[in-house]
């Protein structure tokens, strides 16, 4: 039987702020999966995501998962990922780390294939995870069309074994990255909230409230 593939992330970057859009959380995530647990990871290493894996992984059409791929791909490069926390439990950072999901981007035209390195500061938060870390199958997520049902999703199973979480309103605003959008509660519920909540009941094992 085939094993699953799983997502490894430290709480401190499950809990960073930072947006990426649906297709961009699936190039990454797809790349986490890939990373290996029993061996010492270098920011040399190169990660592929094929369009035809992601279509086949969402459930939906090759020629949109081809045409999608390279502009989130381009835009995974700028995007910038804000920590407060060190990894494996060390406590809060002397400062605010401000850095990017990968270095380096590699689109195989005739291949419909992306190749990405992991930024050497995101490393830690991905690799050699022994405390306080999350870990879901990257099925759970891979059909989902909402960004914030995927980010939900992770900040819950982050609390699995709890059963149930309390996030504050502003904090969860910070690691969305949408301070001062939807600033009436109705309207984060209707855009947000209640989307996230919809995509995690129908596509992952969680049945959320």
């Amino acid at each position: 039987m085939e094993q699953p593939m799983m997502v490894y992330k430290s709480n401190a970057l499950v809990e960073a702020a930072y947006r990426l859009s649906v297709q961009e959380q699936r190039i990454i995530l797809s790349c986490i999966s890939q990373v290996r647990r029993d061996e010492t990871v270098t920011d040399e290493v190169l990660y592929s995501v094929g369009a035809a894996d992601l279509a086949k992984l969402s459930g939906t059409a090759v020629e949109a998962a081809y045409s999608e791929l390279k502009a989130a791909a381009l835009r995974l490069k700028r995007r910038e990922v804000r920590l407060l926390e060190e990894p494996n439990g060390k406590g809060k950072k002397p400062s605010v780390l401000i850095t990017g999901w990968v270095q380096t981007i590699i689109y195989r035209e005739g291949e419909g294939r992306v190749e990405l390195r992991f930024t050497k500061d995101m490393l830690p938060y991905l690799t050699e995870l022994t405390r306080q870390f999350t870990k879901y199958a990257l099925a759970d997520v891979a059909r989902m069309d909402s960004a914030y049902g995927i980010r939900l999703y992770e900040l819950l199973m982050q609390w699995d074994s709890a059963g149930h979480r309390e996030i504050e309103l502003e904090q969860l605003r910070e690691w969305l990255q949408l301070e001062g959008r939807y600033p009436a509660i109705k309207d984060f519920k209707l855009r947000v909230l209640d989307p996230a909540v919809a995509q995690i009941n129908e596509h992952s094992p969680l049945q959320v409230s």
